[in-house]
């Protein structure tokens, strides 16, 4: 008998036991008898104990690990069929894999598990960032999907996340895990009650799993996962998800380890109040530069974007310390600027592409209510880069640009070399390069010669932490040259990377290797 059956039972043995309705000579006697006082007492012994059964089962054990507290709700049933079993055994087979996961999702794991938990849904679905990225927070795929998550565009702007020059809402780690879980509640809700379909419909979209039970239901066929037409990468997809679970409710059988994961926060999210420079940030909360990057692999550019989200993750033992910094600092403290004197024919959006920032970023550190500027006027201009001017900046910025902003790097010319490569490899641009080192268009390098590169501190910690290689399938009607554009690499290096040559010709269905930049890609 459940708890909500016991309650009935003993509210009508109560009201049994009160009744005193007196009954006239015509009426005909009910048939039940008044309760005694000792049934009252037993309904209530019955109440009290159920009421303290209750409780007991809401108790959930305290763990120390994540992976325990996991483990403990696994609740979606693992079936041993081929499908499961061949993905299990894989993983099984792969330890290292295991602790690499591991390692990627040690700051980000407790805070899904809780946000899973308060949505009330399967706690496996904590687990489905191994599947889409194995936790990598730049993951980056051959359709354009990101994040750990691994959102397309049009899917991330569904629901509600933010993409533009300055910020890739997929990538934010709280934000898109608020968006993947709306999702998949939806595609339950959406696909009756079947958390399997709902999964499939996550990597296949909810049309696609739609339209294969539609013509299961006009065949008479069931309608489970198990039974639908989908894609070869769906029908890996879900049972690579169950046989992570299997996996880690019976690791000890598969002699497999998860390195444990501390059951408490690993990061809190800060409210920066306005625009901050990445690498200022780092300092004021005293960890790498790097770091902070990877906990907020959503900025696209040196500084978080003016418009907001102004927030950052950072780990929970600098929190303290960093928002105590952020409330004695000036707004304009907060990135690295220089004062620049509008001339003729100067607009917002000149000045910003001049400066490699925007102009909202300008309007904000000015506090200008519009874009109109005037000649002569002085504007606080953000810098992205090394190209500081020193003589208008105090001595603590001079400092700061020279040991942070300004590393000096000589590169010595080799066979092959150009501008263009050159300026990619040390991600700057070919104006750049030549202003450095007093060139023209019509230079030609000379084999030996030294040249003069500056590099932004912050910007090329950030590319080196993004740039991933994917494999791309091609399709009917590709290019080079096309694949080359849609991916903004050039088309010499995809020739290099696969070792083709200029008589080669692609086919569809090959298989290319790229080497993207997931902020650009």
């Amino acid at each position: 008998m459940t708890y909500k059956q016991l309650i009935a039972l003993s509210a009508s043995v109560w009201l049994v036991g009160c009744q005193t309705t007196k009954q006239s000579p015509t009426e005909v006697e009910p048939n039940y008898k008044v309760a005694s006082s000792q049934d009252v007492y037993d309904a209530l012994t019955v109440l009290a104990l159920a009421e303290e059964e209750q409780e007991v089962i809401e108790q959930i054990p305290e763990f120390d690990d994540v992976w325990e507290r996991i483990r403990y709700q696994l609740s979606i049933p693992v079936p041993q069929n081929r499908a499961v079993v061949a993905e299990r055994n894989y993983y099984a087979k792969h330890q290292k894999y295991i602790d690499r996961i591991a390692k990627r999702g040690e700051p980000y794991l407790y805070y899904i598990v809780e946000e899973v938990e308060k949505r009330q849904i399967p706690i496996e679905i904590a687990l489905l960032p191994i599947v889409e990225s194995a936790f990598d927070p730049f993951g980056y795929s051959h359709r354009s999907a990101s994040g750990i998550w691994q959102f397309m565009p049009a899917t991330g702007e569904r629901f509600g996340l933010k993409q533009n020059w300055w910020y890739d809402g997929r990538r934010d780690i709280t934000e898109s895990t608020r968006a993947a879980l709306e999702y998949l509640t939806y595609l339950h809700k959406t696909l009756d009650g079947d958390w399997l379909n709902a999964i499939a419909a996550y990597n296949s979209g909810e049309g696609r799993v739609l339209r294969a039970i539609k013509k299961n239901r006009k065949k008479q066929l069931p309608t489970d996962f198990w039974s639908l037409d989908l894609p070869r990468e769906t029908t890996q997809y879900v049972p690579k998800l169950l046989a992570l679970s299997d996996l880690l409710a019976r690791s000890d059988e598969f002699k497999i380890t998860w390195n444990k994961i501390a059951n408490k926060p690993a990061v809190e999210l800060v409210n920066t109040g306005g625009q901050i420079d990445l690498a200022k940030a780092a300092e004021m909360a005293n960890i790498p530069v790097t770091d902070m990057y990877k906990l907020n692999p959503a900025f696209n550019r040196w500084a978080t974007d003016p418009t907001g989200p102004h927030k950052l993750l950072v780990p929970v033992e600098k929190a303290y310390e960093f928002k105590a910094k952020l409330a004695k600092m000036d707004a304009k403290d907060r990135i690295r600027w220089q004062q620049y004197t509008v001339k003729s024919g100067d607009s917002l959006s000149k000045i910003a592409k001049q400066f490699d920032t925007s102009s909202d970023s300008i309007k904000t550190l000015n506090k200008l209510p519009n874009n109109t500027i005037r000649i002569g006027q002085q504007l606080f201009v953000p810098l992205s880069n090394g190209e500081i001017d020193n003589n208008l900046l105090s001595g603590p910025m001079r400092i700061a640009a020279n040991n942070k902003a300004n590393r000096k790097t000589t590169h010595t010319v080799v066979s092959g070399d150009s501008l263009w490569k050159i300026g990619r490899k040390y991600k700057v641009s070919t104006k750049d390069l030549m202003k450095w080192n007093k060139l023209n268009k019509n230079s030609t390098l000379r084999l030996g010669q030294k040249l003069t590169v500056y590099q932004s501190t912050s910007s090329t910690i950030a590319g080196n932490v993004t740039e991933r290689t994917i494999t791309y399938k091609v399709r009917k009607g590709d290019s080079l040259a096309r694949i080359a554009g849609r991916y903004k690499v050039s088309v010499s290096d995809i020739m290099k990377w696969n070792g083709l040559t200029k008589n080669q010709y692609i086919q569809p269905g090959q298989r290319l290797k790229l080497k993207v930049d997931v902020k650009t890609g």
